[in-house]
């Protein structure tokens, strides 16, 4: 924990373990029109240097990452030996180096985890957590916000170095950017400033919209509870599995339910009237009192109640009838996601 940024933040208005800045419902609106800037307290940084770096990556993740360019940005996943996903990433370079933003309560086992496969491999893992601190930044205004710092903003998953930081393009209008820590509050200022006018919310408008935009992230709670497949990972419009790369932990897993199997559970967006954790069983009618998913993420709405992802049996999805936490449980009401899972 990078102390002396959260002590910043708080003084800019950060509240509630930085979930809002004193105005929940209105920074959730914004998030959905306006230009937001969010701290993203909830998630860190693992650094991989090293010269054999690359490779080493390439087999343990789902995707492929020898043909990461210097300029460009993708999702991954680490597995269980069963196919059972145990971490996410967003991956970029940066010159050698690559950087794997996952949730920071996993960073640690996760960092633990890649450092038993190192042996001799000449491969070094740091938790830069601190020396980095992320931001993101989302709206009709964060290209040019990001422009004004420097960067030079290409397409979907490409990244771009400025003075203080990498800017990383999710989508046409959401960024990440890591900074470095000397320089994280004057970047702050400037893109809060009257005349850049990024409005400061908190985590929960970003995980607002993350469900939106349909990108799934796992956390300490969904663990081992899914195959990438499962949460949309080998779409194309989220591309966090490669089907053309070698083996990797739980790849046969991966590739039978791809090309054998039937996929039979999906992520879907929904809407509930209740907040539940993210691990939380879902049932439908079909299933009975058996559970055939789990709870993804959640945020709150503006409008009240919460925006979700969340796995269930594809059948029970298009009957309708999917509900939370228990056979009888809140219904969610299902919303449409910006790509298509047929």
């Amino acid at each position: 924990m990078n102390q002396q940024w959260n002590d910043f933040l708080v003084r800019q208005g950060a509240q509630d373990n930085f979930e809002h800045f004193g105005d929940l419902a209105s920074e959730l609106k914004a998030a959905r029109t306006a230009t937001v800037i969010m701290p993203l307290t909830d998630q860190g940084l693992i650094c991989a240097t090293g010269e054999e770096t690359a490779g080493f990556l390439h087999n343990l993740l789902t995707n492929d990452i020898t043909h990461i360019a210097a300029d460009s940005a993708r999702y991954a996943g680490l597995c269980t030996a069963k196919g059972r996903l145990i971490a996410s990433f967003l991956i970029w370079r940066e010159g050698n180096d690559y950087l794997l933003q996952l949730s920071a309560d996993i960073l640690a086992g996760i960092n633990k985890k890649l450092s038993m496969y190192v042996l001799r491999s000449k491969v070094k893992l740091n938790d830069v957590s601190d020396s980095r601190p992320l931001v993101g930044l989302a709206g009709p205004a964060a290209e040019a916000l990001v422009r004004s710092l420097g960067g030079s903003p290409g397409g979907v998953m490409t990244s771009s170095a400025f003075a203080g930081g990498t800017a990383v393009r999710l989508d046409e209008q959401r960024y990440v950017l890591a900074l470095d820590a000397p320089s994280a509050e004057a970047v702050w200022t400037k893109l809060t400033s009257s005349e850049s006018a990024a409005l400061p919310a908190g985590v929960a408008a970003w995980r607002l919209l993350e469900i939106a935009a349909g990108q799934p992230r796992i956390v300490a709670a969904t663990q081992e509870a899914f195959v990438p497949q499962m949460i949309n990972y080998e779409l194309p419009s989220v591309g966090g599995v490669s089907f053309q790369k070698g083996c990797y932990p739980g790849q046969e897993i991966v590739a039978r339910t791809q090309y054998i199997g039937k996929i039979k559970r999906r992520m879907y967006r929904a809407h509930i009237d209740v907040a539940f954790a993210p691990g939380t069983d879902i049932y439908t009618p079909e299933a009975g009192k058996q559970h055939c998913g789990a709870l993804v993420s959640l945020a709150p709405t503006p409008e009240g109640g919460y925006e979700c992802l969340l796995v269930v049996q594809s059948s029970g999805a298009e009957a309708g009838a999917v509900h939370v936490g228990s056979p009888d449980g809140p219904l969610a009401r299902l919303l449409s996601l910006p790509y298509s899972i047929d």
